[in-house]
């Protein structure tokens, strides 16, 4: 383990990163708005965004499994060659046969691999660097991971308005095979743990001892999962389905104008998490875990003014600002919260569980998602005219579930 944060094998999993999530960010925001501009359907973007989850869910606790058991930097590398050659395929078959079918099984693909990748780039934080320095790796990861997010979608409303799909897709081919390459160059502490079982039975024993430590030993860990849960199901998933179609298909805007605007909001939203991963690496040693329950409701709190704009106001760029503002706020403060907690999660876990450990907490936090995803997608559909309504909904039933469980994170250790 090395003692400087940014040592040569660090520097690498931070530029690979850098360039992988590029790609994931630009094909992410492109694929479900060249759907939702096919169909117009906010019920069918709501399905397949769903779906698209289902296999991140499943995946995730086999690649927490895999990342404690092989070596994570084999993980990366083969997760991102095989990223490239899903959409490299797509871009080949999307002129022939059932498009929307080809669009579910891709994204499907797509947040999958992501599913499983992700555990490994998070465990690799503890056998690169020094705990002293979890908070500030998982800021940076946290801030790469949104500054793609910023630069991914912006970028991707340009050249989709102006180009089309085909060259965003040979982007994304080109940026996950060079990140493919760079991840081939670093190492990565690995000791292979014995095992005198099964594959199957391996998995199955890993997972159990990965629930069992939460449980028993660290049930705080139980507890604020079921309220990331609660908020994915009614905030995250909202914002996930409203966005797109508040801004494409409700806001009187031009349809050209409109894919640009999408962008730029989804830029405005990554730009909230880059504030929020680099205000709390500079913050770390002020921000009390204790305290995290108020970032929460935060971001509850956020969601009303969007609603009030939609009754209040006619303008569709009045409106779109409202809307990018608040989505900014509540980026800024969830993401605070997401160091806040990896950090603590990371400190507080054993080096041959982080990986099961993470990943379980990837798999929970993520299975509200698909759920909220399809049912804000049908609400909106139900709703036409009185998308204020769905709005207001969803935060009021945040706040109550922040407001109800302060006390969950107050319980956290001060440290």
């Amino acid at each position: 383990m090395n003692q400087k944060l940014f040592s040569k094998d660090f520097t690498l999993v931070v530029i690979g990163q850098i360039v992988s999530l590029f790609g994931n960010a630009t094909i992410r925001f492109a694929l479900p708005l060249y759907l939702l501009n096919l169909t117009g359907s906010s019920a069918l973007y709501g399905t397949v965004t769903a779906c698209a989850f289902i296999p991140a869910i499943l995946l995730s606790p086999v690649g927490g499994i895999v990342a404690d058991r092989v070596n994570k930097r084999n993980v990366m590398v083969i997760l991102d060659f095989f990223t490239a050659a899903v959409i490299l395929t797509f871009s080949l078959l999307m002129n022939g046969g059932n498009l929307i079918l080809l669009l579910t099984v891709t994204l499907m693909l797509l947040y999958g691999i992501a599913g499983a990748y992700q555990p490994s780039v998070q465990a690799s934080i503890p056998a690169l660097i020094n705990p002293d320095h979890f908070m500030a790796a998982n800021s940076i990861i946290n801030t790469i991971s949104s500054f793609a997010s910023l630069i991914g979608p912006v970028l991707g409303g340009v050249l989709y308005s102006a180009y089309g799909l085909e060259p965003i897709l040979w982007v994304c081919v080109a940026c996950f095979t060079l990140s493919a390459v760079m991840e081939i160059f670093i190492q990565i502490p690995f000791q292979k743990p014995a095992s005198d079982c099964g594959i199957f039975k391996t998995a199955r024993t890993d997972f159990a001892e990965s629930i069992r430590f939460i449980r028993n030993e660290k049930p705080v860990i139980g507890k604020t999962l079921l309220v990331i849960c609660g908020m994915n199901l009614f905030l995250s998933a909202m914002i996930m389905v409203a966005l797109p179609y508040l801004v494409t298909e409700v806001l009187v805007l031009e349809a050209s104008q409109a894919n640009k605007l999408y962008g730029f909001a989804e830029g405005t939203l990554a730009a909230g998490g880059l504030a929020g991963g680099i205000g709390a690496g500079i913050f770390a040693n002020k921000l009390a875990i204790r305290k995290s329950g108020n970032l929460v409701t935060a971001c509850a709190v956020c969601v009303f003014p969007i609603g009030a704009a939609l009754i209040l106001f006619s303008s569709g760029i009045i409106n779109y600002i409202v809307i990018t503002i608040c989505c900014f706020a509540i980026m800024v403060f969830s993401t605070i919260f997401t160091v806040q907690m990896m950090s603590f999660i990371q400190t507080e876990t054993p080096q041959n569980l982080i990986g099961k450990v993470i990943a379980v907490i990837l798999t929970v936090s993520m299975s509200a998602q698909p759920l909220g995803n399809a049912f804000y997608g049908v609400l909106f559909e139900v709703c036409h005219g009185c998308e204020h309504a769905v709005i207001l909904f969803s935060g009021v039933v945040s706040l109550i579930i922040a407001v109800s469980t302060r006390n969950v994170f107050k319980k956290l250790p001060a440290e």
